[in-house]
């Protein structure tokens, strides 16, 4: 199967788990099935400059992003790192995480959730 870039749909979220400003979500699948029910989400998120998604924890699944393009300030479990293009962030069962654009730059990245 192949899903064509203008077959996914794009939403965009206010004040996303308590962050600052919109983030743009480009869903690349149409549910659980599509992850054969290992997870709930595999997207494009897009940080414009000041926007952010609050500090979330995960219980019961992890969540991975790949840093695409920019830097942005993540929060892991309560620690401000920076993360730039290339990087990775690993979100186990039972930790929190947040991320926030504080620079003058869009920041991308891709995003997967994953049941444990």
């Amino acid at each position: 199967m192949i899903r064509k870039k203008d077959e996914c749909k794009k939403v965009f979220k206010e004040h996303m788990r308590d962050g600052k400003g919109t983030v743009e979500i480009t869903e690349f699948i149409n549910g659980p099935e599509e992850l054969c029910m290992k997870g709930r989400l595999f997207s494009r998120i897009v940080l414009k400059p000041g926007c952010s998604i609050g500090f979330h924890m995960h219980e019961g699944e992890s969540e991975l992003f790949h840093i695409l393009s920019g830097t942005a300030d993540y929060n892991d479990n309560g620690v401000i790192k920076k993360v730039t293009a290339g990087d990775v962030t690993i979100c186990p069962p039972g930790t929190g995480h947040g991320i926030e654009n504080s620079s003058d730059e869009t920041v991308e990245l891709v995003a997967v959730i994953l049941y444990s």
